[in-house]
């Protein structure tokens, strides 16, 4: 039975015991807090013989653990402050030292290519140096790459139908076009508010939910004031109130600047819901999967023309047709984690 916790109890095991039975694993994540995050995956997904550790600098410098599992690794060096950021690439260059005394391996999950972002050069130098001592990476869809020479496990991102299967279902207003998820300037919320504008059907209407980073609250009631069609929630919602935003909407727009893996997408395939994105390797790999009409794509800058050109292609759906999610069942991807766990601890030991 997969277990979780957020202290380091287990002895590490010996240097010649090959891929233990029971793994202990050092998550970079905090611990899930109720409303859905990408950590949920790995939790309830966890095989049998999978413990979780949630992300602390004194468990990672001093606790007993197996593997390291890395996501976001910017984030543990983006301090408040200058000295908290020199602190923490400082104890980053320890953790790595520690792990590869002790021979437990770096598992490295690839959520994007680069920070969204970009640090200063001593950020960009400290993880250059985590990736050369990550043993092995993990891509969540066919087209990611490695960022080194070290093997690549691909594994899928999961849905979210049996997360958000006990909450209500609303049914959707005709016309609602939604953009849900944290908004950062990468995200193209303003330009999704800029081109709202443009469309001249009154009977659409534009809805933004999600938590605003640094001046992001600013643009969005700026351009809201702009067209009274726009509405907004700025807020990270939980999960029963993102269940009811998301089945609201007959569209879900993700206007993003760069788009390479996206949790949100899955969220709204999960709620049955269409998504507007901009064309990608990943976005369309991920349509062939899914099946036709859910993934609708555009290319270039977004227009006014996609989201009208997207609202006719939703409405010509089958009412009772659903995405195929049969590919990202959770406890596969729980078997999959453990493999790739398994696989990175025989390489630091010594044994293929």
């Amino acid at each position: 039975m997969a277990r979780t916790s957020s202290a380091a109890s287990l002895p590490l095991q010996p240097a010649d015991a090959i891929a233990p039975d029971w793994i202990a694993v050092q998550l970079t994540l905090r611990p899930p807090d109720g409303r859905t995050k990408y950590v949920d995956q790995l939790v309830d997904g966890a095989a049998d013989g999978v413990e979780l550790r949630y992300f602390s600098w004194r468990s990672a410098l001093s606790g007993s653990y197996d593997v390291f599992h890395a996501h976001w690794p910017e984030l543990m060096i983006r301090g408040s402050s200058a000295a908290k950021r020199f602190a923490q690439r400082r104890a980053m260059q320890i953790l790595r030292l520690r792990l590869r005394l002790l021979r437990v391996p770096i598992v490295r999950t690839v959520h994007n290519l680069a920070p969204h972002e970009v640090g200063s050069a001593a950020e960009r130098r400290a993880l250059a140096a985590f990736d050369r001592s990550t043993t092995l990476f993990i891509a969540l869809n066919p087209t990611t790459k490695a960022p080194t020479s070290a093997p690549l496990a691909r594994i899928p991102h999961g849905h979210y139908l049996h997360r958000f299967s006990d909450f209500p279902h609303a049914e959707p207003v005709s016309g609602r076009i939604l953009y849900f998820g944290i908004i950062r300037e990468y995200k193209g919320v303003d330009r999704l508010l800029d081109v709202f504008r443009d469309v001249s059907d009154d009977r659409l209407t534009l809805r933004v939910v999600g938590s605003p980073s640094r001046g992001q609250a600013e643009m969005v009631a700026d351009r809201l004031a702009l067209d009274p069609r726009a509405s907004a929630r700025l807020a990270y919602v939980d999960d029963e109130e993102l269940v009811d935003e998301v089945t609201r909407a007959e569209l879900v727009v993700l206007p993003y600047r760069e788009m390479h893996n996206s949790g949100s997408v899955l969220v709204a395939l999960s709620l049955g819901r269409p998504s507007l994105v901009p064309r990608s390797p990943t976005n369309t790999a991920l349509s062939a999967e899914v099946g036709a009409g859910w993934i609708i794509q555009y290319d270039g800058e977004l227009e006014a023309r996609h989201i009208v050109d997207a609202i006719d292609q939703v409405r010509a759906l089958p009412i009772e047709s659903r995405p195929d999610l049969g590919g990202r069942d959770w406890s596969v991807i729980g078997e999959q984690h453990r493999a790739a766990y398994r696989r990175a601890i025989q390489m630091v030991r010594g044994r293929s």
